[in-house]
């Protein structure tokens, strides 16, 4: 089995600005989803906060649209992409939100 980064980009608006309800159904669904992945879900991962980006020349460019990331296992990257059935980073259906999968290679 490998382990597979699961970043999260699109334009998710920031936790502290979610209401309370709004808040409790996010971590609802996001609970429901780690519970259905189970055992493959080797790190939780977490929101990312304040960011800035350097570019090779100096300059400091736009950060990009990252939001955050979960590790899991899984036997190849077609298992990896499956888990990502009903998540609920992915429930608008409007195309602004993706999951990049990338496979952590060992060094």
């Amino acid at each position: 089995m490998s382990k597979y980064i699961l970043l999260y980009r699109g334009p998710a608006t920031p936790m502290e600005d979610f209401t309370e309800e709004q808040s409790a159904e996010q971590m609802r669904l996001w609970g429901a989803w780690m519970e259905r992945v189970g055992p493959k879900l080797v790190d939780g991962g977490a929101p990312f906060g304040q960011r800035a980006a350097v570019a090779d020349d100096g300059t400091t460019p736009a950060p990009g649209d990252l939001n955050g990331y979960t590790i899991v296992e899984a036997d190849n990257l077609d298992a990896a992409k499956a888990l990502l059935d009903n998540h609920p980073f992915l429930g608008e259906g409007k195309g602004r939100f993706t999951v990049d999968v990338y496979e952590l290679v060992p060094m």
